[in-house]
């Protein structure tokens, strides 16, 4: 048995008696409850043998849950893996693969006739095969329904419809008699993958569903009753069987990182998926993260790309903010303006042709950010010291605690006046409503996403990921405010800057325009003109490799009280070369899981480690945890294997 314990030492299998009674439905698999210290826990059934090498009394199973065999070996085989490679137990990873039962659903689905259907026709003589526009597609296509294990970086040309080209390589590998597992960020892309591939009748999975719903879902894909699972983050454990095909789109997007623990990547789940069951690979987006460029150069998968001459053709006109000797004699002003004179052109041009712009700003809100207009003083909450906020009434609150403070003056200088540092999506609505009249506005960001917008006379004002789409695409895109995303204190800056860019101009129509609010002598600026993530990604993996970060190196984070982090750390057989970095103060209200809330403010410590070496790193904590454990010593210690967020 394996019970859901959560404490680290006790992550190893137990021997229990088997009743008679309860023989028959006892088998590997299924769920049951086992006492443990005196009181009933959930379990799995491992193994069943015909004695014990435990010398004791064995204690007796309690009761079977369901005779319903719900961890196959294939998801033990991940689920262990996962653990081990993010210095976890299996526990936690088969919490996040196996949702929780409900019986109501399990025994209607069970009596339910089922008629497996007709697997779809191959693609007819003559149609384009699926990824025939670009180099190593096709021969991609050929070794995934072949049986074989391709892996493959597939970067999609500017305007593709991804879901659609997904819908076909899934329908092919399906064709050919196996299964596919296709996982996206969010519920916006999981909606338009479910629309391609409506035809095949997809198991589709995400956080959103109520408890039955995805339980039920789930429970299709371990009867083998669908042959495509679609679905976001928790889609990557589904239990199917002969799996065929495995994809990944948009892997940068960082809700793809599971907040609990052992917070696994679904990049890193789904790559050790395809190894172990044999399944071909695909880490597709319109941008390649310098993880992926880490595979491609380590030989492990292959690119898959659009000749350069394609890529030109479809990609729309891209300039960046004072884009030439030219344009800054016409618009001196162009450096720092937030819409330079050649965006209100763009803007204007598509706005007369009856096409949509697409607008898109970093930050949500009205004023989001505040100063004193006479000192520059940052305006904070005399309540909690939070930033204040102007809503678009003119109120000033707290983003914090929501405090309203009608009557705020500078504590520096006594002003009243306040003035925005930062511009959001609300108030640029706004001012964009009063240049171009006549113009419809929609927003969409926050609680209020849209997914689809009709063409037209029409302005949309979209933070980044919630910009619809349009049929047709749009006319122009105004990428605003890139000193704020490019600003940000962050080692990913510049790769989630650029994903945020292309992912938007992604939408522009071939003979639109699209005008970047940055200087285009800046790299990333540049590698969105030329529409060269790949480009971006080899450098930006070259730079990280000259000073030792991630993926070039594998890093821990040890968050914790000071005293429990650096004990963690001493206590852990480190791999040879191993460098212990900190520890340093995390941000004020960061609380570690199980922590005391009046305990020392914690802290993050990072030990780094040669690539080669991760597993190691990894097993070497985890070990030490389990000391830890079994002494009771100290206050919880958090660990992160190569975290997004380093600082």
């Amino acid at each position: 048995m394996l019970p859901l314990l959560q404490v680290s030492h006790l992550d190893r299998e137990f021997d229990y008696l088997v009743p008679p009674e309860l023989d028959a439905d006892a088998q590997p698999g299924v769920r049951v409850r086992v006492r443990f210290s005196g009181r009933l826990v959930d379990a799995y059934v491992l193994e069943r043998l015909p004695r014990s090498e435990h010398d004791g009394k064995l204690a007796a199973l309690g009761r079977v849950v369901s005779p319903l065999p719900v961890l196959t070996e294939s998801v033990l085989r991940l689920a262990t893996e996962v653990a081990v490679r993010y210095a976890g137990t299996r526990a936690d990873v088969l919490r996040l693969a196996i949702p929780p039962r409900h019986a109501r659903v399990e025994k209607a689905l069970l009596e339910q006739d089922h008629v497996d259907p007709d697997p779809p026709a191959p693609p007819a003589d003559g149609a384009p095969a699926p990824l025939s526009e670009y180099t190593h597609g096709p021969q991609f296509v050929a070794a995934a329904t072949d049986g074989r294990a391709p892996h493959a970086v597939w970067q999609a040309l500017p305007g593709e419809d991804w879901a659609a080209r997904l819908a076909e390589l899934a329908t092919a590998v399906v064709a050919s008699g196996r299964t596919a597992l296709l996982v996206v960020p969010d519920q916006a892309d999981l909606d338009r993958l479910a629309a391609a591939c409506a035809h095949l009748d997809p198991a589709v999975l995400a956080a959103g569903l109520g408890p039955s719903a995805r339980y039920r879902r789930w429970l299709l894909a371990r009867l083998g009753r669908t042959r495509v699972v679609i679905g976001t983050r928790s889609a990557a454990f589904a239990p199917l069987p002969e799996l065929g095909l495995v994809v990944l789109w948009d892997d940068g997007d960082e809700s793809l990182v599971e907040p609990r623990a052992p917070y696994p990547h679904t990049r890193e789940v789904l790559a050790l998926r395809a190894h172990q069951s044999g399944a071909a690979l695909v880490i597709g987006g319109f941008v390649r993260t310098p993880e992926a460029q880490a595979l491609v150069e380590a030989g492990w998968a292959a690119e898959v790309v659009a000749p350069r001459a394609l890529v030109r053709e479809r990609s729309p006109r891209i300039v960046g903010t004072a884009d030439s000797d030219v344009a800054l004699a016409r618009d001196p002003l162009a450096r720092s303006a937030r819409l330079p004179a050649e965006a209100f052109a763009a803007a204007r041009a598509a706005l007369d042709a009856e096409r949509p712009v697409l607008v898109q700003v970093p930050r949500r809100g009205y004023a989001p950010s505040l100063s004193c207009t006479r000192c520059r003083t940052p305006a904070r909450c005399r309540r909690c010291h939070g930033p204040l906020e102007q809503a678009a009434g003119g109120v000033l609150r707290c983003r914090w605690c929501a405090q309203a403070d009608p009557s705020y003056r500078c504590p520096a200088c006594g002003g009243t006046a306040m003035r925005a540092v930062i511009v959001g999506s609300a108030r640029t609505a706004e001012e964009l409503g009063r240049a171009f009249p006549g113009a419809a506005v929609a927003l969409s960001g926050g609680d209020k996403v849209l997914t689809e917008v009709s063409g037209g006379r029409r302005l949309v004002v979209a933070t980044p990921g919630a910009e619809p789409i349009t049929e047709g695409g749009y006319g122009a895109a105004l990428l605003l405010d890139g000193w704020l995303m490019l600003g940000r204190a962050d080692l990913r800056a510049g790769e989630e800057t650029l994903r945020r860019w292309m992912n938007a101009a992604a939408l522009v129509a071939a003979d639109g325009a699209v005008v970047c609010g940055a200087d285009a002598g800046i790299p990333v600026v540049q590698s969105l003109i030329r529409w060269d993530a790949a480009g971006f990604a080899a450098t930006e993996l070259a730079e990280r490799a000259a000073v030792g970060f991630p993926p070039a190196t594998h890093l821990a984070a040890l968050d914790g009280a000071e005293a429990d982090v650096l004990a963690v750390a001493e206590a852990a057989a480190l791999p040879a070369g191993a460098e212990i970095l900190g520890p340093v103060d995390l941000p004020p209200g960061v609380r570690i899981p199980g922590a005391p809330d009046d305990g020392p403010p914690p802290q993050r410590l990072l030990v780094r480690v040669a690539r080669r070496e991760g597993r190691a790193l990894a097993q070497a904590l985890f070990r030490a945890q389990v000391g830890r454990s079994l002494r009771r010593e100290g206050t919880p210690v958090r660990i992160q294997i190569d975290p997004l967020r380093i600082g």
